[in-house]
Protein backbone atom coordinates (compact mmCIF):
# COMPACT_ATOMS: atom_id res chain seq x y z
CA UNK A 1 0.00 0.00 0.00
CA UNK A 2 1.38 3.38 -1.02
CA UNK A 3 0.03 6.59 0.39
CA UNK A 4 0.51 10.31 0.02
CA UNK A 5 0.32 12.51 3.09
CA UNK A 6 -0.82 16.09 3.38
CA UNK A 7 -0.23 17.81 6.72
CA UNK A 8 -2.71 20.67 6.79
CA UNK A 9 -1.51 22.59 9.84
CA UNK A 10 1.63 22.65 11.90
CA UNK A 11 1.35 21.86 15.63
CA UNK A 12 -0.20 24.74 17.51
CA UNK A 13 1.86 26.07 20.40
CA UNK A 14 0.09 28.81 22.33
CA UNK A 15 2.12 31.39 24.23
CA UNK A 16 0.47 33.01 27.19
CA UNK A 17 1.62 36.52 27.96
CA UNK A 18 0.77 38.12 31.26
CA UNK A 19 -0.69 41.63 31.08
CA UNK A 20 0.78 44.42 33.13
CA UNK A 21 -1.93 45.81 35.41
CA UNK A 22 -1.36 49.17 37.10
CA UNK A 23 -3.48 50.38 40.01
CA UNK A 24 -3.46 53.61 42.02
CA UNK A 25 -5.63 52.24 44.86
CA UNK A 26 -3.84 51.87 48.20
CA UNK A 27 -4.96 48.64 50.00
CA UNK A 28 -6.18 48.93 53.56
CA UNK A 29 -4.72 46.94 56.48
CA UNK A 30 -7.33 44.14 56.30
CA UNK A 31 -6.51 43.54 52.65
CA UNK A 32 -2.80 43.40 53.46
CA UNK A 33 -3.32 40.77 56.19
CA UNK A 34 -5.57 38.74 53.89
CA UNK A 35 -3.01 38.84 51.10
CA UNK A 36 -0.24 37.79 53.46
CA UNK A 37 -2.32 34.84 54.69
CA UNK A 38 -3.03 33.72 51.14
CA UNK A 39 0.65 34.00 50.19
CA UNK A 40 1.74 32.03 53.28
CA UNK A 41 -0.85 29.36 52.53
CA UNK A 42 0.30 29.07 48.92
CA UNK A 43 3.95 28.84 49.96
CA UNK A 44 3.14 26.19 52.53
CA UNK A 45 1.24 24.11 49.95
CA UNK A 46 4.15 24.41 47.52
CA UNK A 47 6.61 23.24 50.20
CA UNK A 48 4.41 20.24 51.05
CA UNK A 49 4.20 19.26 47.37
CA UNK A 50 7.97 19.55 46.94
CA UNK A 51 8.56 17.43 50.05
CA UNK A 52 6.15 14.77 48.75
CA UNK A 53 7.86 14.66 45.36
CA UNK A 54 11.35 14.44 46.85
CA UNK A 55 10.39 11.72 49.35
CA UNK A 56 8.54 9.62 46.73
CA UNK A 57 10.85 9.25 43.68
CA UNK A 58 8.61 6.59 42.10
CA UNK A 59 5.65 8.97 42.22
CA UNK A 60 7.78 11.76 40.80
CA UNK A 61 8.93 9.54 37.93
CA UNK A 62 5.36 8.43 37.18
CA UNK A 63 4.13 12.03 37.07
CA UNK A 64 7.01 13.02 34.81
CA UNK A 65 6.28 10.18 32.39
CA UNK A 66 2.58 11.07 32.39
CA UNK A 67 3.39 14.70 31.62
CA UNK A 68 5.69 13.73 28.75
CA UNK A 69 3.13 11.33 27.28
CA UNK A 70 0.42 13.96 27.52
CA UNK A 71 2.62 16.49 25.75
CA UNK A 72 3.51 13.99 23.03
CA UNK A 73 -0.15 13.04 22.54
CA UNK A 74 -1.17 16.69 22.30
CA UNK A 75 1.47 17.40 19.65
CA UNK A 76 0.53 14.22 17.77
CA UNK A 77 -3.13 15.16 17.59
CA UNK A 78 -2.45 18.82 16.83
CA UNK A 79 -1.78 17.88 13.20
CA UNK A 80 -4.59 17.81 10.70
CA UNK A 81 -3.63 15.20 8.12
CA UNK A 82 -5.14 14.20 4.80
CA UNK A 83 -3.95 10.82 3.55
CA UNK A 84 -4.31 9.78 -0.06
CA UNK A 85 -4.41 6.07 -0.83
CA UNK A 86 -4.87 4.20 -4.10
CA UNK A 87 -7.11 1.51 -2.58
CA UNK A 88 -10.25 1.83 -0.48
CA UNK A 89 -9.08 -0.86 1.95
CA UNK A 90 -5.82 1.00 2.59
CA UNK A 91 -7.71 4.21 3.30
CA UNK A 92 -10.07 2.40 5.68
CA UNK A 93 -7.19 0.71 7.54
CA UNK A 94 -5.45 4.04 8.02
CA UNK A 95 -8.60 5.77 9.23
CA UNK A 96 -9.32 3.03 11.78
CA UNK A 97 -5.82 3.01 13.29
CA UNK A 98 -4.94 6.70 13.37
CA UNK A 99 -6.03 9.93 15.02
CA UNK A 100 -9.64 11.06 14.39
CA UNK A 101 -8.16 14.17 12.78
CA UNK A 102 -6.98 12.02 9.86
CA UNK A 103 -8.99 12.29 6.65
CA UNK A 104 -8.51 9.92 3.71
CA UNK A 105 -9.10 10.27 -0.01
CA UNK A 106 -8.55 7.89 -2.93
CA UNK A 107 -5.84 9.21 -5.25
CA UNK A 108 -4.28 7.82 -8.44
CA UNK A 109 -1.06 9.75 -9.13
CA UNK A 110 -1.17 8.69 -12.80
CA UNK A 111 -4.61 10.33 -13.28
CA UNK A 112 -4.54 14.12 -13.68
CA UNK A 113 -8.20 14.52 -12.78
CA UNK A 114 -7.75 12.48 -9.61
CA UNK A 115 -4.86 14.77 -8.61
CA UNK A 116 -6.90 17.93 -9.29
CA UNK A 117 -9.77 16.51 -7.25
CA UNK A 118 -7.41 15.89 -4.33
CA UNK A 119 -6.04 19.43 -4.65
CA UNK A 120 -9.55 20.90 -4.49
CA UNK A 121 -10.34 18.78 -1.43
CA UNK A 122 -7.22 19.93 0.41
CA UNK A 123 -7.65 23.55 -0.66
CA UNK A 124 -11.11 23.56 0.86
CA UNK A 125 -9.74 22.10 4.10
CA UNK A 126 -6.85 24.53 4.57
CA UNK A 127 -8.49 27.72 3.31
CA UNK A 128 -6.29 30.80 3.52
CA UNK A 129 -3.81 29.15 5.91
CA UNK A 130 -2.19 27.18 3.13
CA UNK A 131 -0.72 23.69 3.32
CA UNK A 132 1.94 22.83 5.89
CA UNK A 133 3.30 19.55 4.49
CA UNK A 134 3.12 17.24 1.49
CA UNK A 135 4.80 13.80 1.47
CA UNK A 136 5.09 12.10 -1.93
CA UNK A 137 5.28 8.40 -1.09
CA UNK A 138 3.47 6.58 -3.91
CA UNK A 139 5.63 4.17 -5.88
CA UNK A 140 6.09 0.87 -7.71
CA UNK A 141 9.14 -1.28 -8.41
CA UNK A 142 8.32 -3.81 -11.15
CA UNK A 143 9.33 -4.51 -13.83
CA UNK A 144 12.95 -4.85 -12.70
CA UNK A 145 15.69 -7.05 -14.11
CA UNK A 146 18.35 -6.99 -16.82
CA UNK A 147 17.80 -4.04 -19.13
CA UNK A 148 18.01 -6.22 -22.23
CA UNK A 149 14.82 -7.96 -21.11
CA UNK A 150 12.80 -4.73 -21.07
CA UNK A 151 10.46 -3.05 -23.55
CA UNK A 152 9.78 0.68 -23.57
CA UNK A 153 6.42 0.28 -21.83
CA UNK A 154 8.15 -1.48 -18.93
CA UNK A 155 9.97 1.78 -18.21
CA UNK A 156 6.95 4.02 -18.64
CA UNK A 157 4.86 1.99 -16.16
CA UNK A 158 7.32 2.80 -13.40
CA UNK A 159 8.22 6.33 -14.48
CA UNK A 160 4.56 7.40 -14.61
CA UNK A 161 4.13 6.59 -10.91
CA UNK A 162 7.55 7.20 -9.38
CA UNK A 163 8.56 10.32 -11.28
CA UNK A 164 5.78 11.90 -13.33
CA UNK A 165 3.28 11.30 -10.52
CA UNK A 166 5.58 13.05 -8.03
CA UNK A 167 6.08 15.98 -10.39
CA UNK A 168 2.38 16.48 -11.19
CA UNK A 169 1.21 16.15 -7.57
CA UNK A 170 3.89 18.61 -6.46
CA UNK A 171 3.02 21.18 -9.14
CA UNK A 172 -0.67 20.99 -8.26
CA UNK A 173 -0.07 21.47 -4.54
CA UNK A 174 2.80 23.94 -4.77
CA UNK A 175 0.63 27.09 -4.54
CA UNK A 176 -0.87 25.79 -1.26
CA UNK A 177 2.62 25.02 0.08
CA UNK A 178 3.85 28.51 -0.81
CA UNK A 179 0.87 30.06 0.93
CA UNK A 180 1.55 28.03 4.09
CA UNK A 181 5.37 28.31 3.83
CA UNK A 182 5.30 24.57 4.34
CA UNK A 183 7.33 21.41 3.75
CA UNK A 184 7.62 19.12 0.74
CA UNK A 185 9.02 15.64 1.37
CA UNK A 186 9.79 13.37 -1.59
CA UNK A 187 10.48 9.71 -0.86
CA UNK A 188 13.25 8.70 -3.25
CA UNK A 189 15.55 5.75 -2.61
CA UNK A 190 19.21 5.05 -2.01
CA UNK A 191 18.97 3.58 -5.53
CA UNK A 192 18.60 7.18 -6.64
CA UNK A 193 22.29 7.47 -5.72
CA UNK A 194 23.47 4.07 -7.00
CA UNK A 195 21.82 2.15 -9.85
CA UNK A 196 22.08 -1.52 -8.91
CA UNK A 197 19.14 -2.99 -10.86
CA UNK A 198 17.75 -2.60 -14.35
CA UNK A 199 14.30 -1.34 -15.24
CA UNK A 200 12.56 1.95 -14.61
CA UNK A 201 12.97 2.05 -10.82
CA UNK A 202 16.49 3.50 -10.60
CA UNK A 203 15.98 6.08 -13.40
CA UNK A 204 12.77 7.22 -11.71
CA UNK A 205 14.50 7.72 -8.36
CA UNK A 206 17.42 9.57 -9.94
CA UNK A 207 14.79 11.81 -11.50
CA UNK A 208 13.15 12.41 -8.11
CA UNK A 209 16.53 13.42 -6.69
CA UNK A 210 17.16 15.93 -9.49
CA UNK A 211 13.62 17.32 -9.38
CA UNK A 212 13.76 17.74 -5.61
CA UNK A 213 17.16 19.45 -5.67
CA UNK A 214 16.02 21.94 -8.32
CA UNK A 215 12.75 22.63 -6.54
CA UNK A 216 14.50 23.11 -3.18
CA UNK A 217 16.63 25.90 -4.62
CA UNK A 218 13.64 27.52 -6.34
CA UNK A 219 11.46 27.46 -3.22
CA UNK A 220 14.05 28.67 -0.68
CA UNK A 221 13.10 32.29 -1.35
CA UNK A 222 9.45 31.53 -0.58
CA UNK A 223 10.05 29.78 2.75
CA UNK A 224 9.16 26.31 1.44
CA UNK A 225 11.58 23.59 2.58
CA UNK A 226 12.14 20.52 0.41
CA UNK A 227 13.56 17.27 1.82
CA UNK A 228 14.42 13.91 0.25
CA UNK A 229 14.17 10.56 2.04
CA UNK A 230 16.47 7.83 0.72
CA UNK A 231 15.43 4.45 2.18
CA UNK A 232 17.35 1.25 1.71
CA UNK A 233 15.57 -2.10 1.39
CA UNK A 234 12.52 -2.65 3.61
CA UNK A 235 9.90 -5.40 3.67
CA UNK A 236 7.04 -3.67 1.89
CA UNK A 237 4.86 -4.42 -1.13
CA UNK A 238 7.66 -3.03 -3.29
CA UNK A 239 10.06 -5.78 -2.20
CA UNK A 240 7.69 -8.75 -2.02
CA UNK A 241 9.54 -11.56 -3.78
CA UNK A 242 6.42 -13.28 -5.16
CA UNK A 243 5.33 -10.50 -7.56
CA UNK A 244 8.94 -9.67 -8.47
CA UNK A 245 9.74 -13.28 -9.37
CA UNK A 246 6.50 -13.68 -11.33
CA UNK A 247 7.30 -10.56 -13.35
CA UNK A 248 10.86 -11.73 -14.04
CA UNK A 249 9.49 -15.01 -15.39
CA UNK A 250 7.13 -13.02 -17.61
CA UNK A 251 10.06 -11.04 -18.99
CA UNK A 252 12.08 -14.21 -19.55
CA UNK A 253 9.35 -16.06 -21.44
CA UNK A 254 8.97 -13.32 -24.05
CA UNK A 255 12.69 -13.10 -24.82
CA UNK A 256 13.91 -14.27 -28.24
CA UNK A 257 15.64 -17.65 -28.10
CA UNK A 258 18.94 -16.08 -29.15
CA UNK A 259 18.89 -13.81 -26.08
CA UNK A 260 17.97 -16.71 -23.79
CA UNK A 261 20.87 -18.76 -25.16
CA UNK A 262 23.32 -15.92 -24.42
CA UNK A 263 22.31 -16.01 -20.76
CA UNK A 264 22.01 -19.79 -20.44
CA UNK A 265 19.08 -22.05 -19.58
CA UNK A 266 19.79 -21.91 -15.82
CA UNK A 267 20.36 -18.17 -15.60
CA UNK A 268 16.84 -17.21 -14.50
CA UNK A 269 16.79 -19.74 -11.64
CA UNK A 270 20.24 -18.61 -10.48
CA UNK A 271 19.19 -14.97 -10.71
CA UNK A 272 16.10 -15.62 -8.59
CA UNK A 273 18.16 -17.48 -5.96
CA UNK A 274 20.67 -14.62 -5.69
CA UNK A 275 17.86 -12.09 -5.48
CA UNK A 276 16.08 -14.08 -2.78
CA UNK A 277 19.31 -14.43 -0.77
CA UNK A 278 20.13 -10.72 -1.01
CA UNK A 279 16.62 -9.58 -0.15
CA UNK A 280 16.36 -11.78 2.93
CA UNK A 281 19.60 -10.31 4.27
CA UNK A 282 19.09 -6.68 3.32
CA UNK A 283 15.35 -6.02 3.65
CA UNK A 284 14.52 -4.70 7.11
CA UNK A 285 11.09 -5.13 8.76
CA UNK A 286 11.52 -1.86 10.73
CA UNK A 287 9.46 0.37 8.46
CA UNK A 288 9.07 2.89 11.29
CA UNK A 289 12.62 3.97 10.45
CA UNK A 290 11.24 5.57 7.27
CA UNK A 291 8.15 7.10 8.86
CA UNK A 292 10.29 8.69 11.56
CA UNK A 293 12.26 10.40 8.81
CA UNK A 294 9.00 11.66 7.33
CA UNK A 295 7.92 12.99 10.72
CA UNK A 296 11.23 14.79 11.25
CA UNK A 297 11.19 16.30 7.78
CA UNK A 298 7.68 17.69 8.33
CA UNK A 299 8.02 18.86 11.94
CA UNK A 300 11.70 19.82 12.46
CA UNK A 301 12.45 23.50 12.67
CA UNK A 302 15.46 23.02 10.40
CA UNK A 303 14.77 19.88 8.33
CA UNK A 304 17.64 18.18 6.54
CA UNK A 305 18.02 18.18 2.79
CA UNK A 306 18.35 14.37 2.80
CA UNK A 307 17.41 11.63 5.27
CA UNK A 308 18.94 8.15 4.94
CA UNK A 309 16.79 5.30 6.29
CA UNK A 310 17.99 1.75 6.86
CA UNK A 311 21.25 0.14 7.90
CA UNK A 312 22.03 -1.07 4.38
CA UNK A 313 21.60 2.43 2.94
CA UNK A 314 23.85 4.02 5.57
CA UNK A 315 26.55 1.34 5.74
CA UNK A 316 26.58 -0.19 2.26
CA UNK A 317 24.87 1.58 -0.63
CA UNK A 318 25.58 5.21 0.24
CA UNK A 319 29.32 4.70 0.93
CA UNK A 320 29.54 2.53 -2.20
CA UNK A 321 28.02 5.35 -4.27
CA UNK A 322 31.05 7.52 -3.45
CA UNK A 323 33.54 4.86 -4.55
CA UNK A 324 35.17 4.77 -8.01
CA UNK A 325 33.04 3.14 -10.71
CA UNK A 326 35.26 0.06 -10.99
CA UNK A 327 34.79 -0.62 -7.26
CA UNK A 328 31.00 -0.31 -7.55
CA UNK A 329 30.96 -2.56 -10.61
CA UNK A 330 33.04 -5.22 -8.85
CA UNK A 331 30.85 -5.29 -5.73
CA UNK A 332 27.59 -5.36 -7.67
CA UNK A 333 28.90 -8.11 -9.97
CA UNK A 334 29.25 -10.33 -6.88
CA UNK A 335 25.55 -10.04 -6.13
CA UNK A 336 24.25 -11.58 -9.38
CA UNK A 337 25.23 -14.65 -11.44
CA UNK A 338 27.21 -14.20 -14.65
CA UNK A 339 25.49 -15.06 -17.95
CA UNK A 340 26.68 -18.11 -19.87
CA UNK A 341 28.21 -16.01 -22.67
CA UNK A 342 30.14 -13.66 -20.39
CA UNK A 343 33.64 -12.68 -21.47
CA UNK A 344 35.20 -11.74 -18.09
Amino acid sequence: MHVQYCVLRNPMFVKLKASNVHSLDVPDEDHIHASASVNMGTEGLTLHLLEALVSHPVLTFALLVAALLSTWWYIRDSYEVDTFSLKQKGAADLASSASPRLKTLILDVTDSESIRRARRFVSKEVGERGLWGLVNNAGRSTPIGPLEWMHLEDFTKVLEVNLMGVIEVTLQFLPLLKKGRGRLVNVSSVLGRLAIIGGGYCPSKWGVEAFSDSLRRDMQQFGVKVSIIEPGFFRTNLTRLGPIEADLRRLWTRLPQEVKDSYGVTYLDEYLKCQDFSMRILASPRIATVTRCMEKAVSARFPRTRYTAGWDAALLWLPLSYCPSFVCDFVLRLLLPPPAAHTL
